[in-house]
Parts: structure tokens; sequence; C-alpha cells
């Protein structure tokens, strides 16, 4: 009789692989795509911008502030990627000793999120910091948090995705909610400001003291430094508030050039002080996901074609901000409602049909409370999580 064989189970084998040079960055972007594979909704980001953010050289953001990046390979494939960065604007702010995590994916395997976790809070506790927290990819003006609740529907433009078992797997690993932020979805139309609303908006901007204009091309860089200015006050009493410096400003307004037009930028002055703004983006993710992250060869024709000639159904509005001297009074309330009313007809005109109110700060009431009104509803929450080191 034949004795039984034993089954042997091949040994797993992960791989922590540090970032270091050019071929090292592309293979971190593309490193995402394994966790994906089976999510039809996912929409790969344009390969080009991912790198350039990644690159220190490209990105002023960052400019003095320690980071690396690394990918995990599971028996010799990719696995997964996450980032850390000290970012020294939060800690002059903060003074914290925080470190912060990002551009987290991963495929399913406790072991992988485990190994990349553990390479990114020896690294941080190796340069001093106390805490470790994220996602930020790289900080809070950029890509934040993990989807918690919102996988059916695919990402907009400039914010992240996500698989389920990711909460799972970050909070198996001691990590604990720190703040959730929203993104709400709008069905656009034109009557969305309550009647009663809409006559206080009228009869508090019809006022000599008001003036309220778009986007300037000719001046744009100059405008999109204001945009930055008014932004770098109103939130600076924010939760996680880190301001935009003038370089970063800078950048900001190169990269935004190609896609921003006027009526998508909406700029406020009160007695001739620039008193608050509204930026809206279109949804490129509408347009790439079929492209795979890849603009070249002939990709980036498509992609003009659908921005320029086509047009986009959906967009995106990133940011609004009141300058806080305004933020307590009726102007500063009706400039908002306006800001959004004039973005919204504009778009419409051209075709747009359904909009991303992101992201909200789940403690920002006021601001939930009154997009609420106007017939927005959260429709994806992500989270924010800290851990002691």
């Amino acid at each position: 009789m034949t004795a039984p064989q034993k089954t042997i189970t091949p040994a797993v084998s992960i791989a922590i692989k540090p970032v270091e040079t050019a071929k090292d960055r592309k293979a971190f972007v593309r490193a995402a795509a394994p966790a994906y594979a089976d999510d039809p909704l996912y929409v790969p980001p344009l390969e080009l911008d991912i790198g350039a953010r990644i690159n220190p050289k490209a990105n002023p953001g960052l400019k003095d502030a320690p980071h690396q990046l690394w990918i995990a390979y599971k028996n010799g494939a990719p696995a997964g990627r996450i980032s850390a960065i000290i970012n020294p604007h939060h800690l002059s702010l903060y003074k914290d000793e925080t470190a912060h995590f990002g551009f987290l994916e991963a495929i399913d395997d406790p072991e992988v999120f485990a190994a990349l976790f553990s390479t990114a809070e020896s690294w941080a506790r190796e340069r001093g910091m106390k805490k470790i927290a994220g996602p930020y990819s790289f900080s809070v003006n950029e890509e934040i948090g993990l989807l918690i609740d919102g996988f059916d529907t695919p990402p907009y433009v400039m914010m992240p995705h996500g698989r389920p078992y990711y909460q799972t797997r970050v909070e198996a690993l001691g990590y604990a909610k720190a703040r959730d932020v929203y993104a709400l979805s709008w069905v656009n139309r034109r009557d969305f400001i309550p009647e009663r609303r809409q006559k206080f908006v009228d009869k508090t901007l019809d006022n000599p003291k008001v003036e309220i204009r778009n986007l300037n091309m000719k001046n744009f860089a100059d405008d999109i430094r204001l945009v930055v200015d008014i932004y770098n006050d109103a939130w600076s009493d924010n939760w996680g508030f880190i301001p935009f410096t003038e370089e970063q400003a800078k950048h900001m307004a190169a990269e935004l050039r190609p896609i921003i037009e006027k009526h998508n930028v909406v700029l406020c002055y009160y007695d001739g002080e620039p008193a608050a703004f509204a930026l809206v983006l279109p949804n490129i993710n509408e347009a790439i996901g079929d492209m795979n992250g890849k603009l070249l060869p002939f990709n980036w024709a498509k992609l003009l074609w659908k921005l320029k000639f086509k047009g986009l159904k959906t967009a995106r509005m990133p940011l609004m901000g009141i300058r806080k001297k305004f933020q307590r009074k009726p102007v500063g309330t009706a400039f908002a409602y306006k800001m959004i009313q004039m973005t919204n007809n504009a778009n419409m005109d051209r075709g747009l049909t359904g909009s991303e109110l992101s992201w909200i700060l789940e403690t920002n009431k006021s601001m939930l409370s009154m997009l609420v009104d106007m017939g927005a509803k959260i429709y994806k929450t992500y989270r924010l999580y800290e851990k002691p080191l």
C-alpha cells in the first residue's frame, strides 16, 4: 500500500521595494492596477498626471518634504503600494509630530497590507514622528480619504476610489477614525434654490458694493493666485488645513490652464475686496475611462475631442471659499448660493446633467445643510485615519 503524499504549500513571499528611479515611479503608478482587476467602476487616472505628482522635480509640494514611495510584490508580482511624507507646513502649524501615508492601493491580502504599513510606520518612526495619519496623497489639498461607502459609482476627477476590504484591512492594523468627509451628488436643475432663499440672495446682492465676475482668461495666473489667497484665508480654521504656497499656486495655475473655462471660476468682491470664489472642474474621468491611464499615442486627441467638441455631462466642484470676515454675514451666504447658481446654469447651457460637490467635512454642518436644502445627496463617504507610533 502506497503511503499518502503530503501536500506542500509553496511559501508566500512578500517583498517591499522602495521607489528610487524614474522607472520605479512608473511601476509605482501601475501598481494600483492589480487591486482593480475585477472592478469595472475603477477609472485609471492618467499616468502622466500621477507620474508628475510623485516626481519631486515636477511637484513643488514635495520641496523640503521628506517622503518615500514603496511597492509591494507578492511572489514577484506587483501587489500594492503606499507613500509616506513628513509635511513641514503641517508640522509648523500643528506641531503634532505626525507623518502622513497615501497613494494606498493593494490586493486583498492582509500580509500585503501589514508589510506596506509596517514599512511606512518604521520610516516615520525613524524620523522622530509620534503619529501617522491618512490617506493623504500627498496633502489635504490633494486626494484624501479612504472610501468606506459609495462603491457602486465611479470616482470623479481627483477623487479616490478604493475597494470595500480596504477599511477592514486598515482598521485591523490599529488605525482609528480621525474624520469623515463626504461627496454629494447632484442632478443639475435650474430651480434648485428655494424661493425664500432666492429672494434673500437677490436682495442681499443688490448692492453697489457687490461685484461678481468670472475668470479673466487674459489674467489667468493672477486670478488663480487670487483664488489661492482667498482659499488660504477661508479654509484656515478647517480641520487639517495647510496653506498653498506661492510656488504651489503657480503650479496649480499651470495644471488647470488646459481644462478650466472662464464660466467655471467665479470671483466675488465686496467693497472692492476679493471676498469669495468657486471653482468647478470638468469631470475628466468621464472622458478617460477607456484609456487605461494612457494618453499616448492617440488618446490625447480623443480626450481633446471629448472636452472641446463632444462635451462632458458631469463636473465636480472641489473648491469654494468665503473669506472669514464674510462667513457669518448675509453677504457671505448669498455669495455661496450665487456662485453655485452661476456655475450650474452656465454648465447646463453646455449640456451638463450631473455634478459632484466634494469634499465636505462631516463637521461642516452649515454647508451640508445648505447643499442638501438645494437637492444634493451624500453618496460617498471617505475616512481619514490615524495611529500612534
